[in-house]
């Protein structure tokens, strides 16, 4: 069957979004699709579209939303800080909304409450209470990526796994070389500045390689930098400099341990692909 993707991005981090009531329109049970497989195949950037993952988007009521996350690989994700900006945008526009809503969505990391603001017909702007920053173990494998022992590390979770490394300089460190190494966690390294509020950020993803941004990982290495005093003890908002972009990343917000990210998402395109059952 052909069904329509909308195609959107946060900063460069970029996803399809399919919205499964057209499934169900034509009884057809999502659960009966390969998920995975439609994943890579959509999201191969030369034998498809192309993009760092495909977002499934279930409508529960006017206001509340289901995501389904998968990976460039096939992979499940957990939670996506861009990508639930795009679900929310997508649910949006479909919506034809004018003014500022709030969806409920509901991902496999629990649920998160999205803020959605337009900035014009193919921008929003997105808030999302991204939930608690929890301190998880190092990821199989760490020791084979032969950190410096004098770097600080943090591993985190934001719904999702997290290493964040401290270094001197984010462009002469070969990510993808390390990234490889530890293909289960998300990797973030980060460096001070240039402001006195902000760090500058470069992730390899899981499921995804390099990307142009991380949602998760920008709150991930936010958290750790005002750990670290990479940014001044005083400052409630981070702001994290990607090379797709910046976001920013405001500290226990709502709540003491809890982070809210604020970012633009863009519509790119819409496609008419061929689904197989």
């Amino acid at each position: 069957m052909q069904v329509v993707v909308t195609k959107h991005h946060g900063l460069g981090n970029d996803f399809l979004v399919l919205d499964l009531g057209q499934l169900q329109s034509q009884k057809v049970e999502p659960s009966k699709v390969d998920w995975p497989n439609v994943a890579n195949l959509w999201c191969d950037r030369h034998r498809g579209v192309g993009a760092d993952g495909l977002l499934l988007l279930t409508r529960v009521d006017d206001f509340k939303l289901k995501m389904q996350l998968f990976n460039q690989d096939g992979s499940r994700a957990e939670m996506s800080g861009n990508g639930i900006r795009c679900l929310a945008q997508a649910a949006f526009d479909a919506d034809a909304h004018e003014s500022a809503v709030s969806y409920t969505v509901a991902t496999d990391a629990g649920d998160r409450v999205v803020d959605v603001e337009p900035v014009s017909n193919d921008q929003v702007n997105a808030s999302v209470d991204m939930g608690p920053i929890e301190t998880i173990a190092e990821p199989k494998n760490w020791s084979e990526i032969g950190s410096d022992p004098n770097r600080p590390v943090m591993h985190l979770s934001v719904g999702n796994p997290h290493a964040v490394v401290g270094v001197e300089d984010v462009s002469v460190v070969n990510l993808l070389a390390i990234g490889q190494k530890v293909p289960l966690v998300n990797l973030e390294i980060v460096e001070p500045g240039p402001e006195s509020h902000a760090i500058t950020m470069r992730v390899h993803e899981r499921g995804a390689g390099i990307t142009q941004a991380c949602g998760t990982g920008a709150c991930a290495s936010a958290w750790a930098a005002s750990k670290w005093g990479l940014v001044p003890a005083s400052a409630r908002e981070v702001l994290v400099h990607q090379p797709g972009g910046d976001a920013r990343v405001r500290l226990n917000h709502p709540q003491p341990g809890r982070v809210t990210l604020i970012g633009p998402a863009n519509f790119a395109s819409r496609h008419n692909l061929e689904l197989e059952i």
